[in-house]
């Protein structure tokens, strides 16, 4: 498979950057098909990695956030989670995000999958998590930007949100289902 793979590879001959900012970084690439076929203007955003968790109390509550969202102009129930500061582990972003937003402290986390939002545009990744063990230790710490709503469901009620589409961040729900699927709640 990976002969395969390594065929299909395009070459980068450069890039240069259109905007580059904290929250929106473009780029422009050039770059050779294995067929020799040249693009000159593939786009690519660049952001900062994510991590997100399905959070599980002590008392098996999933820990759900809700807030706006502004691109989609909504307030969304989401999981907690967030951006990877630089020099940070996946593992010590989602403890200090979901200490951060929720103000809980979990016993474990383990690793449940790697996404990627869109591949073809979006050169970040999402790792996420399940969370179990949380006991509430402070209160939320939000940066000037948040404002977010703390909830708790049960595991039934968690899985009847992801199958009715009520987790629309696409990141989430495909973290939700891994989730469901390595907790026994579905199939």
């Amino acid at each position: 498979m990976s002969s395969m793979s390594s065929a299909l590879k395009w070459e980068k001959l450069s890039s240069r950057y259109l905007v580059k900012e904290q929250w929106a970084t473009l780029r422009v690439d050039t770059c050779r098909m294995p067929d020799g076929t040249l693009i000159d203007d593939y786009y690519v955003l660049e952001y900062p990695n994510w991590v997100n968790a399905i959070a599980l109390t002590e008392e098996g509550e999933v820990i759900l956030i809700r807030q706006y969202r502004h691109a989609a102009e909504k307030v969304i129930l989401e999981l907690p989670g967030g951006c990877i500061d630089p020099g940070e582990t996946p593992e010590k972003a989602i403890e200090r995000e979901l200490l951060e937003e929720t103000g809980y402290q979990f016993e474990s986390l383990e690793p449940l999958c790697i996404l990627h939002a869109n591949p073809s545009t979006s050169a970040n990744i999402t790792s996420s998590y399940l969370a179990r063990g949380g006991r509430k230790v402070q209160e939320q710490h939000l940066d000037g930007r948040e404002e977010i709503e703390v909830l708790t469901v049960n595991i039934d009620e968690f899985k009847d949100l992801v199958l009715n589409n009520q987790l629309p961040q696409a990141l989430h729900a495909s973290a939700a289902f891994h989730a469901l699927l390595k907790l026994g709640k579905l199939g």
